[in-house]
């Protein structure tokens, strides 16, 4: 009886992770230490998410006094930044460059968002393992909580160039 109470070896694999899974801890991290960021520096009540590298919800929060859609633009710029593989700086720089082709990946990808706030999180070795969105403040505050909440967890932020 007492070993049915003992979790698995798969279990005790799946719940730990390994340092390039985002797992549900340091995606609670990421969202805990990007609201702390927002509060530090009197940001606007923000949105945040964590979906790892399929896409799917890890973790989330919307502050109090945060504007109805927060979460869904918090979703479009991750989910965005992750369908295209840059962090959605980029995206913005490519919709000034190409708005004709972000305009048609954003009927792709449905909800794309291309400005700052959406932020691709790599492991140790480059690869994307998730990607944060954050909504609430301007973009570049909201890209500064996002990696914040990153750089919390231990892991790599990249949200794109200029």
């Amino acid at each position: 009886m007492q070993d049915r109470l003992r979790p698995s070896s798969f279990e005790q694999i799946t719940t730990r992770g390994t340092p390039d899974m985002l797992t549900l801890r340091k995606a609670q991290t990421i969202v805990k230490a990007g609201l702390a960021k927002g509060r530090e520096v009197s940001m606007r009540p923000l949105a945040v998410v964590v979906l790892d590298a399929r896409g799917a919800l890890r973790a989330a929060a919307c502050e109090d006094g945060a504007s109805l859609s927060r979460t869904d633009i918090a979703l479009g710029k991750a989910r965005g930044a992750l369908a295209m593989g840059v962090g959605s700086r980029t995206l913005e720089k490519m919709a000034r460059e190409r708005g004709h082709f972000v305009t048609a990946a954003t009927h792709v990808v449905g909800g794309l968002i291309p400005v700052p706030g959406g932020v691709l999180v790599r492991g140790r070795t480059g690869d994307v393992i998730g990607v944060v969105g954050v909504s609430g403040d301007t973009s570049d505050n909201d890209e500064i909580a996002a990696t914040t909440g990153i750089l919390a967890a231990g892991l790599v932020a990249d949200g794109g160039q200029d």
